[in-house]
Order: structure tokens, then sequence, then C-alpha cells
């Protein structure tokens, strides 16, 4: 079974959640603390947010950890299950459902009292609210009864890779994980529900996250909210128990969360039926690149708004064959070799693109070339696109090129999109030609670009080098909630 998560229809409203970390494999990013004091190693509760944004075998391993501690605590995705050990020859996994869902938000609990009589009480996990099935032990069992497990021990404690080392005292590349993290909690003492961390939505029934200030920490308990840039392991739970950081900067702190949850590159084509390709994505799913060979492939947004009005940036990477604009989700579809061989525009239906290396913009089958100059390395192209009235526009380091006089503030001079129509779904697409390019794009949510004016969207979301146009927004899902 594979899981989608609360992904485009988050619920919002109440309690918000305004940060997330991103966590790369490949830069060796994470968190941890050296020399922890002993807590309850009975009882205990983790609670944490996880966007993912990698899969597969992404590290040396194949297995992203969420959290280890010492040589045998252990959360992680292991062929995107989720997996818990207790301690050694105690795994407690679910091998039932796999995550895979790179456009979502999931919340995982893992409820620990090693007290109960009943050994399927001492370890629960859930998932977005709902009980996730303990249906392996991986040769092992339940924990025995008053265990004493690897968590809230002194040893050594990492959130985003496993500890490795001689001691178990250092950080492992070869298990580093992928993806956002928000909301992190660690509770010494209590066996937590889930419903003391989250709720389901009153209106949309989705699960959605609550205030944590009444929950009992104890003393080795931990909060990360990763709300101060300069301070992103700092602990709110008021334990003072921070965590150091590994090679994470202020720039790795995203406004992408579960509570305003933003569009990022579809990594995971099975979950979209249109064939393989052969992109890489990484960077919080903003950055992609073709990995060998060349050859034309087109990859999409993961959400698809029908009405609105949308803002992303690219950076150019110089003179090379890369295409970004925007496709119909029905044309994503409709030829029996999926999105592998086909850039943007090739033929009817297939979207529309601007291709760097030469200002064309390609439409059902032919081109025009665009005003302005051909973009260099570290120019900005912008996508302004226009669902209410079927319009599409492209900027050059905030200088609008499609015809003369283009104005997408104004609704002037825009290119027509051809077949478009009124609740017709569209997303952010592009295309690639030149292998091992590494292309960066900004959502809003987060982006690896350095950005300079730090420029929103009139509803003050979105973290962009200009303005978005007036009235164009970010694609997130509060705005979606409004103008989708």
């Amino acid at each position: 079974m594979i899981d989608a998560g609360i992904g485009a229809n988050s619920a919002s409203g109440g309690y918000d959640i305004d940060n997330s970390v991103k966590l790369e494999d490949a830069n060796n990013e994470w968190l941890y603390r050296a020399s922890p004091t002993a807590g309850n190693r009975r009882t205990y509760t983790f609670s944490f947010w996880i966007k993912r944004t990698e899969l597969g075998l992404v590290n040396g391993s194949g297995n992203q950890f969420v959290i280890g501690q010492g040589q045998h605590g252990r959360m992680y995705f292991g062929s995107e299950y989720f997996q818990y050990r207790f301690d050694d020859g105690h795994d407690c996994r679910n091998v039932s459902r796999q995550f895979r869902d790179t456009s979502a938000w999931y919340h995982f609990v893992v409820a620990v009292d090693t007290n109960e009589s009943s050994s399927s009480n001492r370890v629960k996990l859930y998932v977005n609210g709902e009980s996730l099935a303990v249906d392996d032990h991986d040769g092992g069992s339940f924990p025995d009864i008053q265990d004493q497990g690897a968590y809230f021990s002194t040893s050594y404690v990492t959130i985003g890779t496993a500890p490795f080392g001689g001691s178990y005292n250092a950080g492992d590349g070869s298990y580093d994980m992928s993806g956002y993290l928000a909301d992190f909690a660690a509770v010494d003492g209590t066996q937590y529900a889930p419903t003391d961390f989250g709720e389901f939505d009153s209106d949309s029934g989705i699960w959605k996250p609550k205030d944590l200030s009444d929950i009992t920490w104890g003393s080795e308990g931990y909060y990360l909210k990763f709300d101060d840039s300069s301070a992103l392991g700092a602990d709110s739970s008021g334990n003072g128990n921070n965590f150091t950081l590994n090679n994470i900067a202020a720039a790795d702190q995203a406004t992408d969360t579960p509570t305003n949850n933003f569009v990022t590159w579809l990594s995971d084509g099975t979950l979209f039926n249109v064939g393989s390709d052969n992109m890489l994505f990484n960077e919080g799913g903003t950055r992609m690149k073709r990995g060998g060979g060349t050859g034309w492939t087109t990859h999409y947004a993961n959400m698809a708004p029908s009405s609105g009005k949308w803002y992303f940036e690219h950076e150019s990477a110089g003179a090379n064959n890369t295409m970004m604009g925007a496709i119909p989700v029905e044309g994503t579809t409709n030829n029996s070799s999926g999105r592998n061989n086909h850039y943007l525009g090739v033929t009817a239906g297939k979207g529309v693109g601007f291709q760097f290396v030469d200002r064309n913009v390609y439409q059902n089958g032919s081109y025009y070339v665009n005003g302005g100059s051909n973009p260099n390395s570290g120019n900005i192209v912008q996508v302004a696109l226009d669902l209410d009235n079927g319009k599409i526009y492209y900027g050059l380091d905030n200088v609008w090129m499609n015809q003369t006089g283009s104005n997408p503030s104004t609704g002037s001079n825009g290119l027509s999109l051809a077949g478009w129509s009124s609740e017709q779904m569209w997303m952010f697409a592009g295309s690639s030609y030149n292998p091992n390019v590494n292309q960066s794009t900004n959502f809003g949510g987060y982006s690896e670009m350095s950005i300079s004016s730090a420029a929103s969207d009139s509803n003050g979301y979105g973290t962009f080098e200009y303005a978005p146009p007036t009235g164009f927004y970010a694609l997130c899902t509060k705005n979606l909630a409004e103008y989708g």
C-alpha cells in the first residue's frame, strides 16, 4: 500500500507551524546532541512532521534516518516503510504501507511504555492520527516488560542521520535523510496519544497540528520548532536541550510547513503514472538535473490548480537546453511514452515552455522568439501563470519580455495558453536536455538560490528575489484555499 499524506488540501486555521528545516543527504545535513543526560528509558513519546523529498537509494545504506541514538535506537524509512527499533532485537516495524508521497506532510507519533502488561501496548505507532500496525519484528519482538531501550540514554543522539563511529559518537553519511522536518517533539516520561499533538479538522477531516504548550516534557524532553534561523537546533521545551548543527545554515530554514504546504518538483513518477525518467531531484525538491546522457525529459510540479494566478522563479545555469513553463494535467499522459523524449510545447496539448538557450517560447509544436536577452548563468527567469484568464508571462531579472508592453500585473500582452478552458488543471513544468546541469527553482517555500530582497506575495507568503506581480501568488495551500 502506498500512503499519501497531507498534500495540496492541507488543513489550515487554528495553530500554525511557521517554519521547518530542510535536510539534504548529499550535504550531510543533520543535528546532534553529543552528551545527553539519561532520562526515562521505559516511557516516552516522539512526535514529528516530515515531508520527504527523495526516495529510494539516495545514500549508501538505502535507509533514511529520522532520528537515532546510540548503536540501536532507530527511526527510519527503509524501502519507504516506517521502521522503529527500541533496542537490539526489539524492532517494531510496519511493512505494509509505503510513504512515497513527496508532495505531502506526514505526522508520525511513536509512543512507548514498557510498564504496560500487554506487549502490543508497549510500542504504539501512529501516522496522521491513525494507528499504524506493528506487523513485523525483523526476527525480534515487542520490548519485554519494564525493558530500558536506547532512547533517553546518555548515548549520542542524531536527527537526520544515524549515530556511527567506534562509539557511535558521530553521524553517518550513509544513513542521511532528505526532506523537511517540523515541530520535532521528544517527551521524557509520558506515553502520549496522537491527539495530544494533532487533531482532525472539523470541516475537512484532515489531520492538523495542535499547540503543544500543555505537553509535560520531562527533564530530557526537547521540542525543536526551527523558528530561529540563527539557532535552528534550539530547544523550545524550556529544558535547554539544544542540538548542534552539522552543515546546516540559516538558509536551510523553510516556510514549507504542515499548515502551509508549498509546491515542489514531483520526484516520484510512480505516483503520477507517467513512466520513468532520468531526472534527479534534491535540495528539498527544488533542484533538478538530468542524471546522464542527452535527450529531452519533462518534469512536473506536484500541485495542479485550476484557477488563480501563480508565480515562481528559476535560476539560469547558463546557455543550456532548459525550458520552464506549464502544462495541463491531461497533457502529461496523452502519449504512450509519458514524459521521456518530449519537451514543453512539442505538440498540441503538451503545454508551453520558454527555452533558455535561444529565448524561444514553444507551444503547439511551433515557437516564437521572445523579447529580451538570453539568460546567462545566475539570471532569474520568472514565470507568472494566469489560470483565470488563460495566459502566461515570462520575465528575466524583473523585466517582462513576452511581447512589447507585457505586464502580468495589468493583464496586458500575455501569451494565451493554447487549449485553456475554465476549471482545467495546470501544473508548473520544466524540460531538460543537457546532463549533469544543476537547475535551481524557487517556489517560495525554500530555495538554495541566494536571495537578496526576500520579497513575498501580497499575502506575505513565499520568499522570492522579486516581488510577484500584482494579483499573483506563491503556490501554497493557504493561497490555494483562497484562489485555487
